[in-house]
């Protein structure tokens, strides 16, 4: 077999820049070149990193031209030369490449810019051979993954709902309950559905309950966005953003009260805005804060949020994924200054003026915590999710302890919904670990629909869904 390198062509409708300008991989059968197995669906695989402009703001990048070695070191290299979103070339690259390698074609280590002359002597291609280095079927299985035989994939017709995005299923005192952002009431107030089991919250007619309100002698006006259950230090609290009278989102979280229903507007607290360390905001004037999650490792208790600045202007910085710790007894306080842990330099996170890095969440497996985030459009085909994963013992206010996966683990090319992306984690009744996202219906549809899928893991522990 022979491992090709290519990019694809864009289109407006269907594929845009940020995806195209990437690196995809085929196997091509030597003896039969018709015969084509293109990975991970088609999809890109490798995407350079955009740059940081002296503004604090991005400027996308892409590749072009990608070429294949194999190194004196038995490593394989892969290399193409930097573009800008319009196809334009990147002048102050001028000899140099960005580069990859990998020694077995499914993980990937970024060496970033190098001087193209030290490959030449390779008289690179867009092709190599495979036969001898990787087996061809492992490679497929990785990129292509089927669910393991045998196992049992959920029966959730898409769409479960429709005009409902960011998705949280939560289990508490025996009852199953769904929460969301309610798009078919434009985002005011937070409603919850309960019921027996998963199944039973999108029933027809299942009631749905207004838990916090439109209240302006509160300051709670707009923007009720991405609501999730949590239970901090043994109490629960819905983490969510809203917006006063001047649009703004910000991180908020309420707690129920003791003895309380999660669907009594009374058993809940009144909500109280995040701040840092010292007692003020999150973020000041001009930007916003959203998608608070919280998770606990055997290093500390932890929030993630996305903090944007200046959006919709010349200077907008593109949404970001901040942490930091709290303490259990005062989780709308940090303990420490946030630490940036993402920004959205990739291609599939900066898709045509959409420029995202939000809705994180995470779940633990073996000794590791899996953190996934969404990037590309809230309410379009292009939403993904990207991972990153950390060791629990590890000290996640280093950014060494993350690492941040270069691909999507969810897209609209590896699953049948469009769009797919702000999720979130949950067991069902059988202790299976499945995913809830909003999707899209059609390429030209911004109604936000919820989907349900099972999660299984490759054999380095990545996870991937059907």
């Amino acid at each position: 077999m022979i491992i090709k390198v290519y990019t694809r062509k864009t289109s407006e409708k269907d594929y845009p820049a940020g995806l195209a300008n990437s690196v995809h991989f085929a196997l091509v059968d030597d003896k039969d070149p018709s015969r084509i197995i293109r990975l991970n669906n088609d999809y890109g695989i490798l995407f350079a990193e955009g740059k940081i402009s002296g503004e604090n703001t991005i400027i996308p990048m892409g590749v072009a031209a990608p070429s294949i070695i194999i190194s004196d070191k038995g490593e394989i290299v892969i290399f193409a030369k930097r573009i800008y979103e319009d196809g334009s070339e990147v002048t102050e690259d001028l000899g140099q490449v960005w580069c990859w390698k990998t020694k077995d074609l499914m993980h990937f280590e970024t060496i970033g810019l190098a001087d193209r002359a030290q490959f030449d002597r390779y008289s690179p291609k867009d092709r190599i051979r495979t036969d001898e280095l990787f087996s061809a079927d492992r490679i497929i299985e990785y990129w292509n993954p089927s669910a393991p035989d045998g196992e049992i994939l959920p029966d959730y017709k898409f769409p479960l709902l429709k005009g409902y995005g960011d998705p949280v299923i939560f289990s508490w005192e025996g009852k199953r309950y769904f929460v969301s952002t309610y798009d078919n009431l434009h985002d005011v107030g937070i409603y919850v559905r309960e019921a027996d089991t998963v199944a039973g919250l999108f029933k027809e007619g299942t009631k749905e309950h207004l838990i916090l309100p439109y209240d302006p002698s509160r300051n709670l006006i707009q923007t009720f966005w991405a609501p999730e259950f949590h239970v901090i230090g043994g109490e629960l609290y819905i983490l969510f953003a809203v917006s006063g009278k001047q649009w703004g989102p910000q991180c908020h979280l309420m707690k129920l009260k003791k003895g309380g229903s999660i669907i009594d507007p009374d058993s809940w607290g009144n909500p109280v805005r995040v701040v840092r360390n010292d007692g003020s905001f999150l973020a000041g004037d001009g930007a916003i804060t959203l998608d608070m999650t919280y998770f606990k490792t055997n290093t500390g208790s932890y929030v993630v949020w996305s903090y944007r600045e200046y959006m919709g202007t010349p200077r907008d910085t593109g949404s970001m994924l901040f942490i930091a710790t709290i303490d259990e007894n005062k989780p709308w306080q940090l303990t420490c200054e946030p630490m940036l842990l993402s920004r959205p330099l990739y291609g599939w996170e900066n898709v045509e003026g959409t420029i995202n890095n939000e809705g994180g969440y995470a779940f633990f497996k073996d000794d590791e915590i899996f953190l996934t985030y969404s990037g590309g459009a809230a309410n379009s085909y292009t939403y993904a999710v990207g991972l990153f994963r950390a060791g629990l013992n590890a000290d996640l206010m280093d950014l060494s302890s993350w690492k941040k996966s270069i691909t999507p683990v969810l897209s609209f090319y590896s699953v049948d919904e469009l769009g797919p992306g702000h999720n979130s984690f949950f067991e069902d009744e059988e202790g299976r670990l499945m995913i809830a996202y909003h999707g899209e219906m059609s390429m030209d549809s911004n109604l936000r629909c919820d989907a349900i899928r099972r999660v299984f893991f490759k054999e380095d522990g990545t996870p991937y869904f059907k």
